[in-house]
């Protein structure tokens, strides 16, 4: 055989050798490797059914649900299964087309393969379940599955509960070995994320026999490879929901927060972030729609949680802390005094001052004369025992740190902020290395780069309530059969600010009662009970405008035996003592008596409840949206018409029955008038009608 020849026959042999092994490759990988096809004839033989647990119920402080479950159903299918469904039947019942049902199906198929069961419709209202239910038989491959689904008895607490979200494939990734499937819902915010592992509980399976014509014929094996579901386990919070209730009462039309805590414990005992919203809103199929709604449309931000998610100066309520430094530090005693003429001159521009007169710490609290402070703060960063203004300031933050500030607390929700403490390095770069203490003079008053969250001060007051120590403030107190993943140690560990004498503690708590009998909070004052409380007003711009100040509160009571510490904001309210501090009084009441007493103080409620505050820019955002979504519906509604009815506009003509004409002719630029008879869809009798009417007329 010539050598060419002998080439050739070389190369085809290579070829039928190269197919053989190709060939018998892919049927060694479809025989042992790959499980589509077994995934396929398992699905003929076998009906695999997801029972979902129960997630773990939230309970308050006195052990009444406040997050539970109900049941609702997804609507799923395997769509290798759903070739003979009656399309056009299950989209009328869905309210859907076929192009968004053709949509669905490829999604599905490429995110979990067409012989896998996944959720075609989540979370079905009972009337599209019923509706559902009576044509299943007309939808081969589809199921109806029971879902356990969160609920809120008393619709308050949004920001802290939290809501579900839907994995994606993203999330199964990230989370590939702790059990999820697509389908699975996980907590996406709030304690439902936090504390996802315990809540989650453990999906069980049902496995079910069919027949050669796919129909349920009974367990497989008599559930002997069945694992059944196991809830979640319960969560008992520091929430008392009354208080919850009466604080989100209180913050309608308002935007700001509130936090509670126990001193003794560090639980909270409630946390308003406002606005707020019915946590109820992002449950059942319409949670995507609303959750775009307010991400994306309400200028009033409600998912954010505004106690740990966003930070503010102070204002007066730091000037407690200047104060307790200063002593501490030696600069200032009990007999230190100002004397105040209404502004503090001692760095050249005057900085305003509402309080006048001669002053020691104590006064100083009451009144909140801020030339005190300013003075004491002057003193600690010029402070002879350190080599120079640098190492002053940082001694001034290692207190500050130690009251839980410019740092993350470690509360147990997503999400936490960390505040601002300013240091030496960030002032270098603005003013140099030879910065004075009249640069930063603002610091003083609770102002300038100092920044803390709500939470954040509501512990300063805890701390000050307990003489120097604190729990890291938590709203779970304990897990039904225990803390299996440690989620709770840190909350058992007791922090401590640097070494400060009772002596000290004592006098801000004398100046902190006087702000109530006689100082800037008397109208806040709560019957029978001792309260310690500051007041603060927060200077604040938006987009170079100068706005309304903010009101901020922080107390504590009973003074004797403090059992709940409290900061309140309101954005853009004016002083401290005309809303925040009312709002503070009244919880604080609410808490310590279980009740409100007294007809004026009944009064109070509604008449706080009722009191705008809304910030004028957010107003002005919200009537431009309230706008928008007229003009969307109205062009909606338009459209609607027109797609239901058939409406189309007729060719002009000169002239028109006017009996056939539901509308007014209106002339046209052309001098004649158009036809606005309304041309609608009709049977073909009922249109030839019209048209031996038309005849007979003309």
């Amino acid at each position: 055989m010539p050598v060419f020849n002998q080439s050739r026959s070389r190369v085809i042999q290579f070829i039928f050798a190269g197919v053989f092994i190709a060939i018998t490759g892919q049927l060694i990988n479809l025989q042992l490797f790959s499980s589509k096809y077994k995934l396929a004839a398992d699905n003929n033989a076998f009906y695999r059914k997801v029972i979902y647990p129960d997630r773990g119920i939230i309970f308050d402080r006195k052990k009444r649900g406040i997050l539970e479950n109900t049941i609702s159903y997804d609507l799923v299918v395997i769509p290798s299964e759903a070739r003979a469904t009656d399309t056009a039947t299950l989209c009328r019942l869905l309210n859907i087309d076929t192009a968004t049902y053709k949509k669905r199906m490829r999604d599905l198929i490429f995110k979990n393969t067409s012989v896998k069961p996944s959720v075609f419709e989540a979370l079905l209202t009972q009337e599209m379940f019923a509706k559902l239910n009576e044509n299943m038989y007309r939808f081969p491959g589809f199921s109806l599955n029971e879902r356990s689904v969160r609920t809120y008895p008393y619709n308050v607490g949004a920001a802290i509960l939290g809501y579900m979200a839907e994995v994606d494939t993203g999330f199964l990734r990230r989370h590939k070995d702790e059990g999820y499937e697509m389908g699975d819902y996980f907590g996406s915010t709030g304690l439902e994320n936090t504390y996802e592992k315990v809540l989650m509980g453990h999906r069980g399976i049902k496995r079910f026999i069919r027949d050669n014509k796919g129909r349920l014929q009974g367990s497989w094996e008599n559930g002997a490879y069945d694992t059944a579901a196991v809830a979640g386990s319960n969560l008992f919070s520091s929430i008392d929901v009354e208080l919850q209730q009466l604080g989100e009462k209180l913050m309608e039309n308002k935007v700001g927060s509130i936090v509670a805590i126990d001193p003794k414990t560090g639980g909270i005992l409630c946390m308003v972030s406002a606005p707020t919203y019915n946590p109820n809103y992002l449950t059942g199929n319409q949670r995507k729609k609303h959750l775009v709604e307010m991400l994306y449309f309400d200028p009033r931000l409600p998912l954010l949680n505004r106690t740990l998610g966003t930070f503010y100066s102070p204002g007066s309520t730091f000037k407690t802390m200047v104060g307790i430094i200063g002593m501490n530090e030696g600069v200032i005693d009990d007999q230190f005094t100002v004397s105040c003429a209404g502004a503090y001159y001692g760095c050249g521009r005057p900085m305003g001052c509402h309080a006048a007169g001669t002053f020691t710490l104590k006064p100083a609290i009451s009144k909140s004369c801020n030339s005190y402070f300013a003075a004491t703060f002057r003193r600690i960063l010029d402070n002879g025992k350190y080599p120079n203004r640098d190492s002053a300031l940082s001694s001034f933050n290692q207190y500050a740190y130690s009251f839980g500030l410019g740092r993350r607390l470690g509360v147990d929700l997503p999400s936490e902020k960390m505040g601002n403490i300013p240091t030496p390095k960030y002032y270098h770069g603005i003013f140099g290395k030879n910065w004075q203490s009249c640069n930063i003079i603002s610091n003083s008053i609770g102002q300038g780069e100092i920044a803390t969250s709500l939470t954040q001060l509501a512990n300063v007051m805890a701390i000050i309530a307990n003489k120097g120590w604190y729990y890291t403030p938590h709203l779970i107190d304990s897990i039904e059969g225990g803390d299996a993943y440690g989620l709770l140690d840190k909350f058992r560990i007791k922090h401590r600010t640097k070494e400060i004498p009772e002596y000290i503690w004592e006098e801000v708590h004398e100046g902190m009662q006087g702000t109530m009998e006689f100082g800037t909070g008397f109208y806040a004052k709560v019957p029978g009970i001792n309260v310690c409380g500051k007041t603060g007003t927060v200077e604040n711009a938006y987009k170079g405008e100068k706005l309304k100040d903010h009101a901020f509160f922080g107390a504590f009571a009973p003074r004797e035996n403090p059992r709940i510490a409290i900061a309140v904001m309101c954005e853009n309210a004016g002083y401290g003592a005309t809303s925040a501090a009312p709002i503070a009084s009244l919880l604080i009441e609410k808490y310590l008596k279980d009740s409100i007493s007294g007809n004026d103080r009944k009064a109070k409620i509604e008449q706080l409840a009722n009191m705008n505050l809304i910030p004028s820019q957010m107003k002005k955002q919200m009537a431009k949206r309230d706008s928008l979504r007229q003009a969307r519906q109205l062009a909606a509604a338009k459209k609607t018409a027109r797609d239901t009815s058939g409406v189309e506009e007729a060719p002009e003509e000169t002239d028109t029955d006017s009996s056939a004409t539901p509308n007014k002719p209106q002339p046209s630029k052309k001098g004649t008038r158009k036809d606005t008879t309304n041309k609608v869809a009709l049977l073909p009798e009922e249109q030839r009608k019209i048209n031996i009417k038309r005849k007979t007329v003309a």
